[in-house]
């Protein structure tokens, strides 16, 4: 698999219509929603996420508290979709 991180990057820019982001330089352990957020994504932007990820790599994020910590960033999103495919 190439690197997943980078892959998740461009998917995500594309769901969340994200322009003008080099995912190559994007800081892989940055946050990934918030106010912080290395792509600039609210709560709306993480519920698109959850439906893309589930429907992409049918892997389930369940609860609200649970998908916080998975959305962190783009690493440990990539994290959890390796340990559970």
């Amino acid at each position: 698999m190439k690197n997943l991180e980078q892959e998740l990057c461009a998917q995500i820019c594309e769901v969340c219509r994200v322009k003008g982001i080099d995912c190559g330089a994007v800081d892989k352990t940055a946050p990934l929603i918030g106010p912080e957020s290395v792509l600039g994504l609210d709560s709306l932007d993480a519920m698109e996420i959850v439906v893309f990820i589930q429907s992409e790599y049918a892997v389930r994020i369940g609860s609200e508290e649970t998908s916080r910590e998975i959305l962190e960033t783009l690493t440990t999103l990539a994290d959890y979709i390796r340990a559970n495919t």
